[in-house]
C-alpha cells in the first residue's frame, strides 16, 4: 500500500507534504531538487534507501519543500533561509522534540544550517553526497558543471534536459531507470521552478558553519553518484568537529550503524506517546566568573566553546534535548530518567579525562530532578526545573547530585546513590533530600 501524504503549514501559508513512515526514533531526511517524499513515490533508488531503514526500526520523516512534489507551487523561492524556514515548519507541526537529521546532495547544507540553529533538537547529523558552497558545486563536479552549461535548454527541451541530467547520475549505465527518473523529475518540478531552484543553490556558502555543528556527525561519500566528489565529503568532514568520514553506497546500513553506536535506538522510548514527564538535569561551569576575569574574554570564552561542544555531544549521544544554555551552563531535558542519570556520568568522565592532559582544566557540576514540567514555546516551566536548577548549585566541582524522585525512579537500575542528607534550598519551604550520584569508575562495586 501506498504511504498516505501529508500536509504541514508554513506560516506564510505554503503547504508542505510529507510522509511519516515508521513508529521508532525519527530521521528526518531534507530535500534536494523533487523532495524527498516525492523521491521515494517515483524512483526505486530511493525507496531501497529508506524502507530497510524503517524495518530496522526507524522512523522516516520525508517531505517535499515549497514548488515541488506535492507541495504547493505558488511560490519559487528557494532561499536557503526559506528552505531551513520550511524544515522548521516539518518539525513544528510534528511536534518532534529530538530527531536525526540527514541531509542527502541539496539538502546537506539547510541539515548543517539548522543543526547549529536548532542544536537541542538535533541529535546526529547525517550528510551524503553533498556540499556546502553552491559555487563550488558547480566549479568541481563535472557533472554538475555540465548541468548549468545545459541550463539554456531546460524551458525549451525540458524532457531532453531531464533524461539527460538522469543518465548522467546513473552513469549513462541503465537507460530504463534513467527514464523513469527523469519522468519523476519532470512530474516534481516545472522548468522555471527547477532553474530557480539551481541558481539559488548557486548561491548558497554555509562553510563558515561547519565548526559550529554540534551534533555527531556522519558525512558519506556516495560512489556512485555523481552529484559530489570525495574531496568536497572530506573537505566537509575536516570541517565539522569530531566529524567521521565512510565511503559506501550502502546508505540504510551505514545510517543505522552510525546512529546506533553515537547512542540512539530504532523504536526508542522517544517514540512512545509523550506523557509530559521529564527529567531535567542542569550543569554549570564551577568558577566560571574566575575564569574569565584571570584569562581574559577570548581565552575564556574558547574555553567555554570547549565546554559547550563536549556537552552537546554527550546530550545527543544520550537523547537528551538542549532547552536552553546560560553562557556557562546547559538545562537539557529527558523522556528517560534511565538516560539523564547515564547522560551525566558520561559528562563528568568526558571533562574528567579531558582534564588529565588539559592545561586549563574545567570543572563541572550536574543537577538532576524528575517531574511534569509546564512547557511553553520550547522552555519548560514550574517548581520541579527550579528544584533542579537549586540541586545543580549545590553541587560541587566533579559532583552529580539528584532528588529523591530520580533516586526512586533509578531504583534497580545499576547507579550508586550516596545519601547526602537534607538540605535547604532558595525558594522551598522544607528541606529537600540529596542523593550524590557515584560516576567515578573506583566507585563502582
Amino acid at each position: 500500500m501506498e504511504p498516505r501524504i501529508q500536509y504541514a503549514k508554513t506560516p506564510d501559508g505554503v503547504s508542505l507534504a510529507y510522509l511519516s513512515l515508521g513508529h521508532g526514533y525519527p530521521i528526518v531526511c531534507v530535500p534536494s531538487a523533487w523532495g524527498t517524499a516525492h523521491m521515494y513515490r517515483t524512483m526505486p533508488f530511493w525507496r531501497a534507501a529508506i524502507d530497510p531503514l524503517v524495518d530496522l526500526g526507524w522512523r522516516l520523516v520525508l517531505y517535499d519543500g515549497r514548488g515541488m512534489g506535492s507541495s504547493d507551487h505558488r511560490d519559487m523561492d528557494y532561499s536557503l533561509a526559506t528552505r531551513v524556514n520550511d524544515l522548521k515548519a516539518i518539525v513544528g507541526h510534528l511536534k518532534l522534540e529530538g530527531f536525526a537529521l540527514f541531509g542527502i546532495l541539496g539538502g546537506g547544507p539547510v541539515a548543517i544550517a539548522y543543526a547549529v540553529q536548532h542544536p537541542q533538537r538535533v541529535s546526529h547529523l547525517v550528510l551524503a553526497s553533498t556540499y556546502v558552497c553552491g559555487e563550488e558545486l558547480y566549479r568541481e563536479v563535472p557533472v554538475q558543471r555540465v548541468q548549468a552549461q545545459l541550463w539554456s535548454i531546460a524551458t525549451e527541451q525540458w524532457e531532453l534536459f531531464t533524461l539527460t541530467l538522469a543518465n548522467a547520475i546513473g552513469g549513462f549505465a541503465d537507460s530504463a531507470q534513467a527514464a523513469v527518473i527523469a519522468q519523476a523529475m519532470r512530474a516534481s518540478m516545472s522548468p522555471a521552478e527547477y532553474l530557480a531552484w539551481m541558481e539559488a543553490t548557486e548561491a548558497i556558502d554555509v562553510r563558515e558553519l561547519l565548526p559550529q555543528v554540534p551534533a555527531p556527525t556522519l558525512v558519506m561519500h556516495l560512489p556512485r553518484f555523481p552529484n559530489s566528489t570525495l574531496a568536497l565529503a572530506q573537505a566537509i568532514a575536516t570541517g565539522i568537529p569530531g566529524a567521521q568520514l565512510l565511503t559506501t553506497d550502502d546508505i540504510p546500513n551505514a545510517i543505522h550503524e552510525f546512529l546506533t553506536e553515537s547512542g540512539a535506538a530504532p523504536r526508542d522510548a522517544a517514540a512512545k506517546p509523550d506523557t509530559g514527564f521529564r527529567t531535567i538535569l542542569f550543569t554549570d561551569v564551577v568558577g566560571h566568573t574566575e575564569m574569565m576575569l584571570r584569562l581574559g574574554d577570548d581565552r575564556g570564552r574558547e574555553l567555554l566553546r570547549e565546554q559547550e561542544r563536549t556537552t552537546r555531544e554527550v546530550l545527543g549521544q544520550h537523547l537528551g534535548t538542549e532547552v536552553k544554555t546560560m553562557g556557562d551552563g546547559f538545562m537539557a531535558s529527558f523522556s528517560s530518567v534511565t538516560r539523564a542519570v547515564e547522560c551525566a556520568i558520561a559528562l563528568q568522565r568526558a571533562f574528567g579525562e579531558r582534564n588529565q592532559t588539559a592545561a586549563e582544566p574545567l570543572h563541572i557540576r550536574v543537577g538532576l530532578n524528575a517531574g511534569e514540567p509546564i512547557e511553553e514555546e520550547g522552555d519548560l516551566f514550574g517548581a520541579m526545573v527550579i528544584l533542579a536548577a537549586r540541586i545543580a548549585a549545590k553541587a560541587a566541582a566533579d559532583e552529580i547530585l539528584a532528588s529523591l524522585a530520580v533516586r526512586e525512579l533509578c531504583a534497580g537500575k545499576g547507579f550508586l546513590f550516596s545519601d547526602r542528607g537534607e538540605a535547604p534550598l532558595r525558594g522551598f519551604e522544607d528541606p529537600v533530600r540529596l542523593y550524590e550520584v557515584r560516576w567515578r569508575v573506583e566507585d563502582s562495586p
